[in-house]
């Protein structure tokens, strides 16, 4: 039996029932790393201050002091895509993020927050960044820009989708094989890749929402 079979419904894909185990695990744990803060951190405000650091300290660094203003959105991107990809290193659990419609929903979170960010900065000449640099290049520039936009969203998500899904596949495969000592490198491996393809999402997001405040030249 499943170790979660509660959560098997036909009714409701895998995907969606894990992302939503994650959505109550992480509103359960804001709740009590916050209900009770202390001057000397415990152990679990200890790691939470951490990880807010990092990503703080990552916005920093990519957005500059402007950039604190979408931390709630970064942050809370990070955390869930990590945590998504870290549950299918456990035997029997499979990613939220192996499956497309959830990386595309992050992906479609991105691409309508970055466009609202723009719009919200610049008003109606935030259209300026479409049209290019002189009015007579805006016949090719506008094409142009708009699939660039477009293919945004479709990149992130296929790029998640596909780099989770396969990994999946290949520790499932050597479980099967070799269910002992060989999979072990390849667990440690995949915990580098959940990691890299969390940065690489985020990093994504903040240079999109940079993108989208800076003035169009």
């Amino acid at each position: 039996m499943h170790p979660l079979y509660f959560l098997e419904n036909p009714y409701i894909p895998n995907h969606v029932a894990y992302a939503w185990l994650l959505v109550v695990f992480l509103t359960a744990l804001a709740f009590l790393a916050t209900r009770q803060l202390q001057i000397y951190p415990g152990r679990l405000q200890n790691v939470l201050e951490v990880i807010i650091s990092g990503f703080d300290s990552l916005l920093n660094e990519v957005m500059g002091h402007n950039g604190r203003r979408y931390f709630p959105l970064i942050a809370t991107l990070g955390i869930f895509i990590f945590l998504s990809n870290l549950i299918g290193a456990i035997p029997g659990f499979s990613s939220p993020t192996s499956n497309i419609n959830t990386t595309a929903a992050l992906a479609l979170v991105v691409f309508f927050s970055t466009h609202a960010v723009g719009i919200k900065t610049h008003g109606l000449k935030y259209i300026k960044q479409f049209l290019g640099p002189v009015w007579w290049l805006t016949p090719l520039m506008l094409p142009i820009e708009i699939i660039s936009h477009l293919s945004r969203p479709l990149s992130m998500s296929f790029r998640l989708f596909g780099n989770m899904k396969g990994g999946d596949l290949v520790l499932l495969v050597l479980l099967i094989l070799v269910p002992l000592i060989v999979p072990l490198p390849i667990v440690a491996l995949k915990l580098f890749v959940y990691i890299v393809q969390t940065l690489v999402f985020v990093l994504l997001a903040m240079m999109y929402i940079s993108s989208a405040v800076e003035e169009a030249h």
